[in-house]
């Protein structure tokens, strides 16, 4: 087995070199997946966040949100017990009624260390070296964005729309959103994200809150270019299911439906669904045809926990083996596959062939 490839120290061999985009639980899924593959990972994250912790810190001290950014850290966090010990310590929210309850000690840590570094790249590279992150993280911008959107369904006339602005807002609101815009607009994209696609073997796209967490990322000009014109394999991780708010009675379809509108020229080689999500039949053809127009294949598996709405990251980095590798073998525009055929060693890491 080829030795683990770490950021922080010298890589002794070639690894595949992974992008995941995303924010929240969803990315900590495909990255704790990713990881099974290479140590070769960059997490690319939201910064639009303005809730909870993050959202109070963002506010205090105009700081990129920190809390994707935490989580995503320890997605990727060493395995050793000094390591964990950390991952336990910064993913720890301060319990009671003052000023620090509800806060995230990683937040804080973030937060502290872009003061006393300058900036938010330096911030999570040092937390990263005491994580033992394997890869890096990285901010999908240096600012702090806002996430507007317009949506329909809260007034008496069901046409009328109306502007929400805020992730938390367009992600609770009651009302169907229809399209979601960053502010400001067209932001700079964090040049080593940029260089990270242009340079990936494979790069992955959810699963995640749709309008905020994943959409989000074809919304940055310069990072959406990259996105195009990256020759690495390319995946899309659709949700187990319509999350409230953003995409209540969403069917996965029209999932692919409002990210084509939102990055026309987007293309994806494979978009990975649940094969319990959506059952055979007229249903798989509107998501195959949906998916032809992003230039993809869909390929079905067992990816999800029974019983749960969490992604089995086992079953799920097998498949991205199988995109990592360009293994097309019982895909098609509308075949169906119901687990993956590449086997996965459930170890930390697993090199690549």
């Amino acid at each position: 087995m080829t030795a683990p490839n770490n950021l922080y120290g010298s890589p002794p061999g070639r690894q595949p070199s992974i992008v995941a985009l995303g924010g929240g639980h969803g990315l900590y899924a495909t990255l704790s997946a990713a990881r099974q593959l290479s140590d070769d990972i960059t997490a690319v994250v939201t910064v639009a966040d303005d809730g909870g912790s993050s959202g109070r810190l963002r506010s205090e001290l105009d700081l990129v949100p920190p809390g994707d950014l935490r989580m995503a850290l320890a997605a990727l966090a060493d395995h050793d017990e000094h390591a964990e010990l950390w991952r336990d310590l910064v993913q720890h929210r301060f319990r009671g009624t003052g000023a620090l309850a509800g806060h995230a000690v990683g937040n804080l840590i973030l937060a502290g260390l872009t003061e006393v570094l300058g900036d938010i790249i330096s911030a999570l590279e040092e937390l990263g070296r005491v994580l033992g992150v394997r890869g890096r993280v990285l901010p999908m911008a240096t600012i702090p964005l806002q996430i507007e959107a317009d949506v329909v369904g809260l007034e008496e006339d069901p046409r009328i729309n109306r502007v929400i602005r805020g992730q938390v807002a367009v992600a609770t609101t009651p009302g169907r959103v229809r399209r979601v815009r960053l502010l400001p607009g067209e932001p700079a994209a964090c040049r080593e994200a940029v260089a990270a696609i242009n340079n990936a073997d494979l790069v992955i796209l959810g699963p995640g809150s749709w309008f905020s967490s994943v959409i989000p990322h074809v919304l940055v000009p310069e990072q959406r270019d990259a996105l195009i014109a990256t020759k690495a394999r390319r995946a899309l991780v659709l949700n187990l299911g319509p999350q409230a708010g953003e995409t209540a009675g969403f069917s996965a379809e029209r999932h692919l439906h409002v990210l084509s509108q939102h990055a026309p020229s987007f293309r994806v080689d494979q978009v990975i669904v649940d094969a319990n999500t959506v059952p055979p039949g007229s249903e798989r053809a509107h998501l195959c045809r949906a998916a032809a127009q992003l230039g993809a294949d869909v390929r079905y598996a067992a990816v999800g926990v029974p019983g749960t709405a969490k992604h089995d990251i086992f079953k799920l980095a097998a498949v991205l083996g199988d995109v990592l590798h360009g293994d097309v073998s019982g895909i098609s525009a509308g075949s169906v596959q119901t687990d993956s055929v590449v086997g996965i060693d459930r170890k930390e890491s697993a090199p690549w062939q």
